[in-house]
């Protein structure tokens, strides 16, 4: 349930940033979550391998996927408020500001 939370909030801010600069918002809003799982997938890795360097030889009990599934979670929202940011920065850079002196 929780996966489908962050699922739907992530999307749905991805969602509302493209539609404020104009953008194909669908597309960005699936980019996103994908970024999410990816991010996700990455810190996952990164902390199997920690694991597997600390010559722990029980790396797949129950408790051990559980606890790299949770603690990948953070890579996966870091991963998608970078790529959020580096969104909105370009599009604001890109955004057509009206000058009030001309008329």
């Amino acid at each position: 349930m929780f996966g489908i939370l962050l699922i739907y909030f992530i999307g749905k801010y991805f969602y509302q940033l493209s539609e404020d600069y104009n953008k194909n918002k669908w597309l960005h809003a699936i980019l996103g979550v994908v970024i999410y799982y990816v991010g996700s997938f990455i810190g996952g890795v990164i902390l199997g391998l920690i694991y597997v360097f600390m010559n722990d030889t029980e790396i797949m009990t129950s408790g051990t996927e559980i606890l790299l599934s949770v603690l990948s979670v953070p890579f996966g929202l870091g991963a998608a408020w970078t790529f959020y940011y580096i969104l909105k920065k370009n599009w604001e850079d890109d955004a057509i500001t009206p000058d009030s002196d001309i008329y």
